[in-house]
């Protein structure tokens, strides 16, 4: 069985979000504890695993997504990496349509090389900010905002960029602060640089202290900055050591996310689920 690291959100190796991929030859996924067995053999922040679902349904195939200690119920990053390996290896062309915890979800090869994933768009709560997360993160949130089910985090406007990519949070105290991670942003200091808001996520909860580009996060901070900014298209980067950029369009209740994707290993995988 092959398995393949991908790196998504990137135009080039060593960049991104890297994710494991794995492409099922059954109509069915193995028991889930083998499947998290795998993920955690493979310590990324998602390994993907999909199998292909018969022609005339909703669905052309069945994808979940797992973290190093659990299941997930949405994650952009693993399924661009996973529609990346799909066309690259020619086992799909045009959109793929992935049934998923979080409903059917869309992905499109584009002419110029990237993908177009059509996601839920996530609706935004305003909160009083919780205890201790000031502290958790070093920095005092302007506001707070509770994201919609399949996300379950905090997204936590911050002063400016230069605070966000600042930051060094202490993980241990941030895994009280929300249900599932906290996205912390704050507009470009100069957007000519080619991308409107910055932002980091950091899921110490799920065994991801900090996400390199989340692009479930990005169903959030679209709708959050067009608000802002009064513009439907815009371009997100994640700050994180690796950086990646995700070009997101809001559509009402979907919202589209635009990456790039490079393979970066393909391998075996040397045992039986």
């Amino acid at each position: 069985m092959r398995i393949r690291i991908v790196d998504a959100f990137t135009d080039r190796p060593f960049a991104g979000n890297p994710a494991g991929v794995v492409l099922l030859d059954s109509d069915a996924f193995p028991e889930a504890g083998a499947l998290q067995r795998i993920a955690t053999e493979v310590n990324l922040s998602e390994t993907a695993f999909a199998h292909p679902l018969p022609p005339g349904g909703d669905a052309d195939w069945a994808l979940r997504w797992f973290t190093p200690t659990t299941e997930v119920d949405m994650c952009g990053h693993a399924t661009l990496a996973t529609a990346h390996v799909l066309h690259s290896t020619g086992t799909a062309t045009g959109a793929v349509r992935f049934a998923t915890r979080s409903g059917v979800l869309t992905t499109v090869a584009r002419s110029d090389s990237a993908y177009t994933m059509d996601f839920p768009t996530s609706s935004l709560t305003p909160e009083a900010v919780p205890q201790g997360l000031a502290r958790a993160l070093g920095a005092e949130p302007l506001l707070v905002l509770d994201t919609a089910e399949h996300i379950g985090d905090l997204l936590v406007e911050l002063d400016d960029e230069a605070t966000v990519r600042g930051l060094t949070p202490d993980f241990a105290a941030l895994v009280r602060c929300s249900r599932r991670g906290v996205i912390v942003t704050a507009a470009a200091e100069d957007p000519t640089l080619g991308y409107d808001f910055v932002s980091r996520g950091f899921f110490p909860r799920v065994g991801i202290d900090e996400d390199p580009v989340t692009g479930s996060a990005h169903t959030a901070l679209a709708p959050f900055w067009s608000a802002r900014l009064g513009r439907d298209t815009l371009t997100g980067l994640q700050g994180s050591a690796r950086t990646g950029l995700v070009r997101t369009e809001l559509r009402g209740d979907r919202t589209l996310l635009t990456g790039n994707a490079v393979t970066v290993i393909d391998g075996e995988l040397l045992t039986s689920l």
